[in-house]
């Protein structure tokens, strides 16, 4: 109960820290009297809240093995929902995590090393718990929503630190250096582009900034090639930035 509890205030904090932001006019209210009927009106809660999964379309299934650069499919709450050999072989095979580990928030605050030597990683975080806030912010009692703040936020007090500034973030453009066991650091930038569904997931695109990633990324094609063989010794998830 306890928990569940703190689980609920963290959300409550995130829901009026919004609402502190945002004035009547921007919610299309107008000032004066009547504001006060219509803002009891806009309080009225929902009767049902209609969840449906994050689905990976079909178009989309087919297109990332054709793709050449990594791409990983999120649900709304970073979930990888699907991925191609690039992705694999550059991040790590999520192939080798139970599903519910299968998540680019949690795997980013699980590699301490990736810590220790990054210094964009607070950046990286910060990106990543936009995006979720952005999920919050459309369905703050999602269970997946509760279960992976609420994960966080009692192991990791960085996490505490950082989804406490409140920042959400829509669409997401980052760099970051990934740290590959077998070819070494790799400069990439990623996209996070929507895919059909309100609200629904995305795919992040890794690139290879200019200079020597585009070579190491052709080097990663053709390990790529011989995975799923490998995938023992790629075996988790890296969020190196």
């Amino acid at each position: 109960m306890a928990t569940d509890q703190s689980y609920a205030r963290e959300l409550g904090d995130f829901l009026r820290s919004r609402r502190q932001r945002t004035t009547p006019e921007d919610l299309g209210l107008e000032p004066g009297p009547r504001r006060k009927v219509v803002a009891r009106a806009a309080r009225q809660p929902d009767v049902r809240v209609q969840r449906r999964p994050d689905r990976v379309p079909a178009s989309t299934q087919r297109l990332l093995p054709l793709m050449g650069v990594p791409a990983v499919v999120l649900g709304r709450h970073l979930d990888v929902l699907a991925w191609n050999a690039l992705a694999a072989e550059l991040l790590g095979d999520p192939a080798s995590l139970p599903p519910e580990r299968r998540n680019f928030l949690t795997a980013l605050f699980d590699d301490e090393s990736g810590r220790l030597h990054c210094a964009d990683w607070e950046s990286t975080a910060l990106d990543y718990i936009g995006m979720l806030r952005a999920a919050v912010a459309a369905d703050p009692g999602h269970p997946r929503a509760v279960a992976v703040v609420g994960e966080l936020s009692i192991r990791s007090p960085e996490f505490r630190g950082l989804w406490a500034r409140h920042d959400v973030r829509e669409s997401v453009h980052g760099a970051k250096v990934i740290h590959h066991p077998r070819v070494g650091d790799i400069a990439m930038e990623w996209d996070a582009y929507p895919l059909p569904g309100s609200p629904g997931p995305v795919m992040v695109v890794f690139t290879p900034q200019p200079g020597p990633a585009d070579d190491k990324l052709r080097l990663l094609g053709t390990l790529a090639e011989t995975w799923p063989a490998d995938a023992e010794a790629n075996p988790a998830v890296r969020q190196s930035c």
